[in-house]
């Protein structure tokens, strides 16, 4: 019995120290929670001349049954560009010979109509199906977003596209002169 008291007493230290033991190990081996350094902020881009627009109003992108020839995150980004930056796309020619379907720019392979102040109230699907579109659109996108002005933006995509393509161009009117 007085064995019984003495181990009793001894098994709570032990249990007790191997708890602290356990506790500090784990502080000292878990690591220290990093803060994320922030990211570098992409420039914005360059405003174009003219009064501050703000963001038109988008129908839902349509389920056109097929997949689409780009990733969809590509896709809803032309799209979305091409809603947004009719400023950019209506003098950007495409070079998909669907001039034939009445597409006067690379903006119309997105947009079928717009209300008057501009808000798109039908898509056009051709977008979906056609690697052409989408890839002018996007470089478009991404000569805006690095502070090109349509003007550049529009020679830089003739330069890419023309050769080759200029069969199937769209009957772009040019953009205005700079100012």
């Amino acid at each position: 019995m007085q064995a019984r008291n003495f181990i009793t007493p001894l098994l709570g230290f032990a249990g007790a120290a191997l708890i602290v033991t356990v506790v500090a190990a784990g502080d000292q081996a878990a690591p220290k929670p990093q803060v994320p350094s922030p990211k570098p902020q992409a420039p914005s881009p360059k405003p174009l001349s003219g009064p501050v627009r703000t963001r038109v109003s988008t129908p839902p992108l349509p389920n056109v049954g097929f997949a689409p020839v780009r990733p969809m995150d590509v896709v809803r980004a032309t799209y979305d560009f091409a809603a947004q930056h009719p400023e950019i796309l209506k003098y950007v020619p495409c070079y998909c010979g669907c001039g034939e379907q009445g597409h006067k720019a690379n903006e119309s392979c997105f947009v079928a109509r717009r209300d008057p102040k501009g808000n798109v109230l039908q898509w056009d699907e051709h977008g979906f199906g056609c690697t052409i579109c989408v890839d002018v659109a996007r470089e478009s996108m991404q000569l805006y977003n690095s502070g090109a002005d349509v003007n550049s933006i529009r020679a830089a995509i003739e330069k890419r596209w023309a050769p080759g393509n200029a069969a199937g161009r769209t009957p772009t009117p040019a953009p205005p002169a700079k100012k």
